[in-house]
């Protein structure tokens, strides 16, 4: 193009080009020069301006668009319809191809307000659309993390690069006591009463640090922080901090103890084929219980301690239609009276201070469709007893501080060391209970009536000891069997498994076989119940000899133990709370 012709033109026909003279280049310059896009039309509306923002975005030259009918060259123009209204078209967007562009068209008027053409001013604005639609993902991303930070049960807060508090949810707040007032924009020492801001000390070392005790708050509550500082793009931003408030983990901690009290199981462990029964006595018991496994029968199970009545109870269900769902096992002796109440029934929220929040399911509930155990059942109170009996007649429990009462489908199956029937007539047990839990009684032989059976149990117990020590035992003399084939065994069963561990770790590795002089002393009955004179006293009934064999071996332990009411229980083989009844019972004076 000639230094007379330039690429911004006033043409009256196509063939007719007027060029700027030299005095108007100072305009094309700035035309040319402008970010925003040109198209001047005329009257006819024949291009007649068409600037180098408008080659950029339209990718067309200039020389190929002037001259030419708007309307042919630019798809979806509007500026003829902006000569004909004489109307201007301001901020309308518009699509070019892939081009979104925003443009402002209006009528171009003489002196005497003729319309002497129309010009389009407009810019390409995709990457603003764009940008826009980022910007718009990041500010809902920013509002959902807020939100989450905001509903997290967890205590945060949040610093800045200048160790300023920038953020802290409500849980914070409440675990704090302070408000946000109080701590936005603060350094992060403001809550610390006791120790070390963990905010500044990861963002000094860039490590996170996890479970640093301190002490917090206007009322020193103490926690445990887990912090870490923000690394951006490889640069510093700030730090998080998670705080635990350590009560709560203490109050869980102390709900796992009490629940380790229960001595309790998913599922059965043991079976029929793991009871050893030889002898009449056992084969008879053993048949009983296989019968009452086939049923949903509420069953009682009654024997001296250690006589494997919890043996029996897992194999009973096991063998039951039942054996798939949860067996759960409860030691009634091992909790306090409110506990083992909130323990099996459960509890509504607010039912008592420090409860969980919602609520808990009592063990009958969890048990729902299973076993449960009740394990020396003859130690419950009175309280929990009546509510006991509920669950046995109507099949549905009311937790504690609840009125609704919960329907289950569970079968019972209780244990106790104690004559039920005698404590009926005390006082101490609900008769009502007594025939609900009796509808199926099994009573289990101590092991001085099972004395022919002494090999196959030794040899039972060997085998299970070999595998928890990592022995290899494989028999025992016949001196040793004769001397535990003539003991009375007061603490049954397991006693027998405890002298024989005890053996076995008397014994070298290389030894296979259990000597007289491996096994402890086996001392004479004392502080235990002396059959033979039960036999030949000569009282009116039974359960008074049994009484009064009961009292003399409590005497007996007690002054052995030099009255330390612990370690008599121990060698009683009974527990603690037992122990203490059977003093009072027989007015004992123990120490």
């Amino acid at each position: 193009m000639s230094q007379e012709k330039r690429s911004v033109y006033t043409p009256q026909k196509k063939q007719d080009y007027v060029a700027w003279d030299p005095h108007d280049r100072k305009l094309e310059v700035f035309l040319n020069s402008t970010y925003d896009a040109m198209i001047a039309v005329d009257e006819h509306g024949i291009i007649s301006l068409f600037n180098c923002a408008a080659e950029r975005l339209l990718m067309v030259k200039a020389e190929d668009m002037l001259g030419r009918p708007v309307s042919e060259v630019v798809p979806g123009t509007r500026l003829p319809l902006v000569l004909s209204s004489g109307i201007s078209e301001l901020n309308q967007q518009q699509t070019i191809g892939h081009l979104r562009i925003v443009t402002n068209r209006m009528p171009v008027r003489d002196s005497d307000n003729k319309i002497i053409g129309a010009v389009a001013v407009f810019r390409d604005i995709t990457d603003i659309i764009n940008l826009s639609g980022e910007i718009t993902s990041i500010k809902e991303m920013k509002i959902l993390l807020e939100s989450i930070i905001e509903s997290s049960q967890d205590a945060i807060s949040v610093v800045d690069r200048n160790g300023k508090i920038i953020l802290v949810n409500p849980a914070y707040t409440s675990l704090i006591g302070l408000s946000k007032d109080e701590v936005l924009g603060k350094s992060p020492t403001i809550d610390i009463c006791e120790g070390e801001s963990m905010h500044i000390k990861v963002m000094k070392t860039l490590v996170p640090v996890r479970g640093v005790p301190l002490q917090v708050g206007p009322q020193s509550k103490e926690v445990i922080v887990n912090a870490a500082p923000l690394i951006i793009n490889g640069e510093l931003q700030g730090s998080v901090a998670v705080v635990h408030d350590v009560s709560e983990i203490r109050q869980l901690n102390e709900e796992l103890g009490r629940m380790k009290c229960l001595i309790r199981k998913i599922q059965s462990r043991y079976t029929f084929d793991d009871i050893v029964a030889q002898g009449s006595a056992m084969l008879n018991t053993v048949e009983l219980a296989r019968r009452a496994a086939n049923t949903p029968v509420t069953v009682l199970l009654t024997g001296e301690t250690g006589t494997g009545k919890e043996l029996f109870a897992h194999a009973i269900h096991h063998a039951s239609q039942r054996k798939n769902n949860l067996f759960v096992r409860v030691n009634c002796a091992a909790l306090t009276e409110s506990l083992l109440e909130s323990e099996l029934f459960g509890y509504e929220e607010g039912a008592f201070t420090g409860g969980r929040k919602g609520g808990k399911k009592g063990l009958f509930e969890e048990a729902d469709g299973g076993s449960i155990l009740l394990d020396e059942i003859g130690e419950i109170s009175l309280a929990v007893q009546v509510k006991l009996l509920r669950v046995l007649q109507e099949k549905e429990i009311v937790r504690v501080g609840g009125v609704k009462p919960i329907p289950v489908q569970i079968r019972v199956i209780a244990a106790t060391n104690r004559d039920l029937f005698l404590d009926v007539k005390r006082g101490l047990f609900r008769e009502d209970l007594y025939y609900r839990l009796n509808i199926f009684p099994i009573a289990i032989p101590p092991l001085r009536q099972r004395l022919d059976e002494m090999p196959h149990l030794v040899d039972f117990l060997l085998k299970k000891l070999n595998q928890e020590y990592g022995r290899n035992v494989q028999s025992v003399s016949n001196e040793a069997l004769r001397i535990l084939s003539s003991y009375l065994w007061p603490g049954n069963i397991r006693e027998l498994e405890n002298v024989l561990a005890r053996g076995m770790i008397n014994m070298r590795f290389s030894e296979s076989t259990m000597l007289f002089s491996h096994l402890p002393p086996l001392l004479p009955l004392a502080g235990s119940c002396d059959m033979a004179k039960i036999s030949t006293v000569n009282t009116s009934t039974l359960a008074e000899a049994l009484e009064r064999a009961e009292h003399e071996a409590v005497v007996a332990a007690l002054a052995a133990n030099r009255g330390c009411r612990e370690n008599t229980a121990k060698q009683l083989g009974i527990s603690l709370r037992n122990l203490y009844y059977k003093i009072k019972k027989y007015n004992i004076a123990s120490g």
